[in-house]
Order: structure tokens, then sequence, then C-alpha cells
């Protein structure tokens, strides 16, 4: 839905991830180590995503597919809510441009964000609707609030859906559930994603924020490239046929066993001790 040539993100760097408002962000992008955070920061409006935070967001993703020390990524919300959507005052006034301006940045961050190694984990409360829980869907771990609420919503404002929803939810849920729940335009408690599959976990709202800094630090101290290619394997897997996975899964293994931590992890096997993986 680009309407202008070139890149749609409109940075290069962290610095365009605190744009345009230094004192109000509209996404704070943090480092911690090999965990790299990113929050959406417009908790007013539940964190509807405008231009300048799609802009932000996509800086971001490129800074960290650029940056092979991040080996975790967190996508998570300020304030009361994970994300509410789309901003609709970016599409009142002219909705074909608004759609543009938005999907343009928003596409290229969620395809950075699926083709790194760092595994992604959202951490969800309050509510995702729209292109919140588009979002959501592409993350490979998602962590989820007692008392959230869960609804695609674009039915209900008579459009279609975008950011990828129609591609991971078919794959989470299934293609009966996910035109269900696309067609129909419900709201969904946190117990219906878990069982529905749209989350891997729900936990008490006090339990959040550490259930999610403890996976993310598993993960960090994972394998990193085997991780990257053991997830784009499995999201792949649904587009092609038996052969061709077995040549791409040969492919992957290749690269793998370049890397010190294939021989770090068979030195520990025989040794009986856990691996220290450094992500390389």
């Amino acid at each position: 839905m680009l309407t202008k040539a070139g890149s749609p993100c409109t940075g290069d760097n962290d610095a365009a991830a605190t744009a345009p408002d230094a004192a109000s962000p509209p996404l704070v992008f943090r480092r911690e180590g090999t965990i790299a955070t990113l929050q959406f920061h417009r908790p007013a409006a539940l964190n509807a995503i405008d231009v300048p935070m799609a802009q932000a967001l996509c800086a971001a993703a490129r800074s960290i597919a650029a940056d092979p020390g991040v080996r975790a990524v967190v996508l998570c919300g300020a304030g009361k809510g994970f994300m509410a959507g789309g901003d609709l005052a970016t599409l009142r006034e002219d909705p074909v441009q608004g759609a543009a301006d938005l999907l343009g940045p928003l596409n290229e961050a969620a395809t950075l964000l699926a083709n790194i190694d760092a595994p992604v984990i959202a951490k969800v409360h309050g509510v995702a609707a729209g292109a919140g829980m588009s979002l959501m869907l592409l993350a490979d771990f998602i962590l989820a609030a007692e008392g959230t609420r869960f609804n695609l919503a674009y039915i209900n404002l008579g459009t279609s859906c975008d950011v990828g929803a129609s591609w991971a939810l078919p794959r989470q849920v299934g293609l009966r559930r996910a035109l269900e729940i696309a067609l129909l335009g419900d709201t969904l408690t946190s117990a219906d994603a878990e069982r529905l599959g749209l989350v891997n976990q729900v936990v008490p709202a006090d339990q959040l924020d550490a259930a999610v800094d403890a996976l993310a630090e598993r993960l960090a101290a994972g394998p990193t490239v085997a991780l990257g290619h053991m997830r784009r394997l499995m999201r792949a897997s649904f587009d092609r046929d038996l052969p061709a996975q077995l040549e791409a899964e040969t492919r992957a293994f290749g690269d793998c066993a370049r890397t010190a931590d294939l021989a770090a992890g068979i030195a520990a096997f025989y040794a009986k001790e856990k691996p220290r993986f450094e992500g390389r």
C-alpha cells in the first residue's frame, strides 16, 4: 500500500525511535544487555498507533536487525493496555493516504522482526485490538495478563486486516477459527485466547513482568543463530512441500554447524554440563 518511492522508514538509527517529541516519545526503545524492549508509548490513547509511532517502530526494528548482539526482543505497551489498534485520526481525513503512511513503516518493521535471529516476545495486558493484535500475532511467544481483552476489530470499522494478521492468525488457530475471529469481530477474553492458542500463557497481572523477564533471559542465553533458523523454518514450512523444506533444513543445519554454539553444545553434552551459548 505504499504510494511513495523508497523506504517507508524515516530513521536509520535509534534516535528515530524517540522522535518527534523527546518529552513524550511514541515508542521507547531500551537495550538491557542482550535484550531489546520496544514499548508502545501513547498511554493516553491506549497506545493507538499513529504515523510517528509506526515510523519509530520501523527505525527501532532496523536498528535491531543490524545489531547481532540483540538475542531477544520484547514488545509491550505503556499504561493500561498493549495497543488499541490504529489511530483513527490518521485515517479520518484521508483514509487512503493515511493507510499508506501507517502501513509502509509497519510492514517494514514486521518483516524485519520476522527475519532476525532473536526470538520476539509480546507482553500483553489490558487490550490488544486491531493493529495491536496483528503485531502481537507476529511474535514467537505471547504472554498475557489475566483480564486482557482481544479483538481483531477491523471488520467493525468496515475494513480488512493488515500488518500480517491474515498470515499469522490462521497459522496459530486454524482457518475455521481464524475466520470466526476475523469476520465476527467479537471480543475474546484472556481465557478464550489461551483456549484457542492465540497466546502461549496467561498469568496473573502482577506476575507478567517476571514471567516475560524470565523467558527473555532464557531465550537470550540460547543459541541465537539456531533459534533464528528454527523460527524461520517453522514459519516457512506452511508454504513449502517436504522436499523443499528438507533442503531448507539442510542449509540451516549447515549454517549452525559453522557456529561456536554447536561446538559448545556438543562439548557440554559429553561433559554432562549445561551448555553456555555465545549466540554465534
